[in-house]
């Protein structure tokens, strides 16, 4: 008979296939990485619901059991270079789907990993919007470059085509990104909120909402943490070395830097914060990720207090 504990599952995901195991069955089982497959695993489950569903993000692989279990399940995505550290420290070098399904398993019990929070299809949709954006982007960035090194009439005709095409196509989807977010009155009125702070324009605070659903439901580290503007401390006895930032949501903090760039400059309360970090010595860089940092913290504060800015002493 099965103990009432807690009940873990781990899932490898591929192509073709879902590797799965049970902890609390300690069983493993495949289905096809398709929607009958999904229903299939879905009647494997229904007696016993999980407590947490662990699995990595696999490309393109994921994405239709993601919008399929989402809010059904109480999904976990966790990063697989961690997953697999956490293998390697269990003592598994070997490296198959069933044991990665069981790894993951393993993982997200020992951890006692909470669900994420539920991705709205809006969030989603929005998603693919700006990573399509920020890929004209590059084209755009790619053709104004080649179009000042080109000397041949015919190219230079060809890449302004291409060049108008691209603009063209950035408009369209900013004038979608500002449909979508109107269709939503809480991402409506985020997207007030944050465009009400110096220095972040409707590209920006677009780009914050898609990459950073989570906004107003988070504390100044979290926030932080997740938009990879925090340092991080290196030391080893008396050693000490220079903080650095990593991780976090690469997106998110491509977005915060040129608003950064213009805020330090616009925003009266973050121009006097860099002015004094580079007054105390602070490098030009660091400065501005300090910027960065107290614009995605402002930001998210606001939005829990459902308030606009204001200057400070106004």
């Amino acid at each position: 008979m099965l103990k009432m504990t807690d009940h873990t599952i781990g899932i490898d995901i591929s192509k073709a296939r879902l590797d799965v195991f049970d902890s609390k069955r300690q069983e493993v089982r495949s289905f096809n990485n398709t929607e009958a497959g999904f229903r299939e695993l879905s009647k494997w489950l229904v007696s016993y619901p999980p407590t947490r569903v662990i699995y990595e993000p696999t490309g393109p692989y994921h994405r239709n059991f993601e919008e399929h279990f989402c809010g059904k399940w109480p999904l976990v995505k966790v990063n697989p270079l961690q997953a697999r550290r956490f293998s390697q420290a269990c003592g598994t070098r070997a490296k198959t789907d069933a044991l990665d399904a069981r790894g993951l398993a393993r993982m997200g019990g020992a951890l006692e990993l909470e669900p994420d929070v539920p991705v709205s299809k809006t969030t989603r949709v929005l998603k693919d919007l700006q990573l399509a954006r920020t890929a004209l982007v590059k084209d755009r960035t790619r053709l104004r470059n080649r179009s000042h090194i080109q000397s041949n009439k015919v190219l230079q005709r060809q890449t302004k085509a291409r060049l108008d095409l691209v603009e063209k196509q950035i408009d369209q989807l900013d004038a979608e990104i500002s449909k979508l977010i109107e269709t939503d009155k809480t991402t409506a009125r985020r997207r007030d909120i944050l465009r009400s702070i110096p220095g972040l324009g409707p590209v920006a605070s677009a780009a914050i909402l898609t990459f950073l659903p989570e906004i107003g439901t988070l504390d100044r580290r979290q926030v932080g943490s997740l938009a990879g503007v925090v340092p991080h401390t290196r030391q080893s006895g008396q050693w000490k070395g220079k903080a650095f930032i990593s991780g976090g949501r690469k997106p998110l903090r491509d977005a915060l830097y040129m608003p950064a760039l213009v805020a330090m400059r616009f925003n009266p309360d973050l121009k006097k914060k860099y002015q004094t970090l580079r007054d105390a010595g602070k490098p030009a860089k660091v400065a501005i990720v300090a910027i960065m940092r107290k614009l995605i913290e402002t930001a998210n504060a606001l939005v829990k207090e459902n308030r606009f800015w204001v200057e400070k002493g106004a």
